[in-house]
């Protein structure tokens, strides 16, 4: 079990044996230490920890951890209005205590006011939604934000595409971690927020426009009304999609002029490797692997691969094309500039029906429009958003 687990468990311990005996009681204080020894000792490792429960799932900054999936407290923490937890530097035993006698109330109580940041007094403890504000010190106000970049994601996409250039699986645990964390940052606020990275140079494009067609895939489901757990399996199988051009040379992938047949038929042939790639990694990615497979055909049966009779694709492949096609027309390539967000919208409204479908194409267009002041573009992955 890992330090984060094993702080959580022994913090479940202390509030249910403190539900049971009265202040001073030796086994309320031996729960108490002990579970302030398993914070010490995850602290000592890094003094910042935060925890996001989602109900069945549990998220260790932006890592879930396996072994507390369907953990009950979980769902009892969410129901008393937690789903955020911030511990920052070094906690101590009476700060510990005092956060547990409040989330112990709130069990108690059914006390829950989610939209709130709560900060015990004097203390550098924080709880409340997905998404709570304010700063660590002892002063902090309401209006103040967590700082949140895009670099462990990144990152961790750049070490999977390695991965699987090297003809390793899909891994994917960091897939549903970056997944996880994304949707942390798109509900940092009282409304949602699309965190987008710009493209920096060209060899980066296979990164960022994964995570991209991930977050817009994310949203596009969520502005469609889809349930959590759909939300991030499209959110993976954005993040997925393209993984079939990893193993595309990158002096195809650049080219700046025309592509002979050859080439384009290497680049046409990546919907085909991707869906490959993914179902001999992992047996559950089958709705990814489909997503990678049909994510380059149009709705009156083009594109490619071709197929001998025309379908109708996956929902989750009708979101990720329009996704995929808005994000790679507003990057810079080296064989065109960037359009802009108008002309990709006006584009993709002229070919629903025809490319994409046209409930897709017109709700997409719909949900660019009216979140569009939501949109959080970052030049490099190293910038702040505030969450």
């Amino acid at each position: 079990m890992s330090d984060a687990s094993r702080f959580l468990t022994g913090f479940a311990q202390a509030l249910a044996t403190m539900s049971l005996y009265r202040d001073g009681h030796p086994a309320r204080e031996r729960a108490v230490d002990a579970a302030y020894a398993a914070l010490a000792d995850l602290q000592a490792v890094s003094a910042r920890q935060y925890f996001t429960f989602l109900g069945d799932e549990v998220v260790h900054g932006s890592e879930p951890l396996r072994e507390l999936r369907g953990w009950e407290w979980s769902a009892r923490l969410v129901g008393a209005g937690v789903q955020r937890l911030e511990l920052d530097e070094e906690v101590t035993r009476e700060e510990l205590e005092g956060l547990l006698e409040e989330i112990l109330a709130r069990l108690t109580l059914s006390v829950v006011d989610s939209p709130e940041i709560h900060q015990l007094r004097r203390t550098r403890i924080r709880f409340g939604s997905v998404g709570i504000r304010g700063e660590a010190d002892d002063t902090a106000t309401p209006t103040a934000a967590l700082d949140y970049s895009l670099v462990d994601e990144v990152q961790a996409i750049r070490w999977m595409h390695d991965e699987v250039e090297r003809n390793r699986p899909v891994p994917l645990a960091e897939a549903e971690a970056v997944v996880r964390s994304l949707s942390v940052a798109m509900h940092g606020d009282s409304q949602i927020i699309l965190p987008l990275l710009r493209l920096r140079n060209h060899d980066e494009y296979t990164t960022t426009h994964s995570m991209n067609v991930a977050v817009l895939t994310m949203a596009m489901a969520e502005f469609l009304g889809y349930p959590g757990g759909d939300i991030r399996s499209f959110g993976v199988a954005g993040l997925l999609h393209d993984i079939g051009k990893v193993r595309i040379p990158a002096d195809i992938l650049n080219k700046p002029g025309k592509l002979t047949p050859e080439e384009r038929a290497i680049i046409n042939a990546h919907p085909v490797e991707g869906a490959r790639i993914i179902l001999d990694s992992e047996k559950s990615l089958d709705m990814a692997a489909v997503v990678a497979y049909e994510h380059h055909l149009m709705h009156d049966g083009g594109g490619y691969p071709s197929l001998h009779y025309c379908r109708t694709c996956h929902s989750a492949s009708r979101l990720a094309h329009v996704c995929d096609v808005y994000d790679a027309l507003r990057t810079h390539r080296p064989y065109r500039a960037a359009w802009s967000s108008g002309a990709v919208l006006k584009y993709i409204e002229e070919r629903a029906g025809t490319e994409f479908d046209p409930d897709v194409a017109h709700s997409f267009v719909r949900m660019m429009r009216q979140w569009e002041h939501r949109f959080a573009t970052l030049e490099d992955e190293r910038a702040t958003i505030k969450i």
